[in-house]
């Protein structure tokens, strides 16, 4: 939940202060980046997050690596959150900038988690409901999970949408424990 609110925050800053210098572009395309190589590589965020490392030099290496290759306001952004120990919250702080970003632009993402993949037909009748649903252009990742059983679960602006059997037996399960047996 901390982390959440955290990204919120620091998120809809960065967002904002972007957009305040007409960098929202450029913000998406770094930021973008560095979430690719913090999903590929960890050893940047362990190195930053280890409380036995000073802040001096979880500070040198973030000039070191980011200084020549980011925008110096987003330079300066991430050196600030080094120094409120925040850092270890930028992959969450990336998402949900990109989340602000894709809703001023009338996107939104949704993620489609099923037991095996959708048919073409599947994937572009469930992106129309979701765009009358929520009025914006919807950008679909699918997602495969046996342990949903069957049906799908879609995620979507803060929603889940559960239609999985697991759910359903969850549901079940529920209804029955509540059932008095004389």
């Amino acid at each position: 939940m901390l982390a959440q609110q955290i990204a919120k925050k620091y998120g809809r800053a960065l967002f904002e202060l972007a957009k305040e210098r007409n960098l929202v572009d450029q913000a998406w395309e770094q930021f973008n980046a560095l979430s690719s190589y913090f999903r590929a590589d960890t050893t940047f965020l362990d190195f930053v997050t280890a409380p036995q490392i000073g802040d001096g030099d979880k500070a040198d290496l973030v000039k070191k690596v980011f200084e020549p290759r980011l925008e110096r306001i987003f330079y300066e952004y991430i050196q600030m959150l080094v120094a409120k120990h925040r850092i270890h919250y930028l992959p969450e702080i990336i998402e949900e900038f990109e989340r602000l970003v894709r809703a001023d632009r009338g996107m939104a993402r949704a993620v489609c988690i099923t037991t095996a993949p959708i048919s073409e037909a599947q994937r572009r009748q469930l992106i129309e409901r979701l765009s009358k649903k929520t009025n914006l252009k919807i950008e679909l990742e699918e997602k495969i999970d046996k342990a949903i059983i069957g049906g799908m679960v879609v995620i979507i602006q803060d929603q889940i949408l559960d239609s999985s059997i697991k759910y359903a037996l969850t549901l079940l399960r529920n209804r029955l424990m509540k059932v008095k047996v004389y």
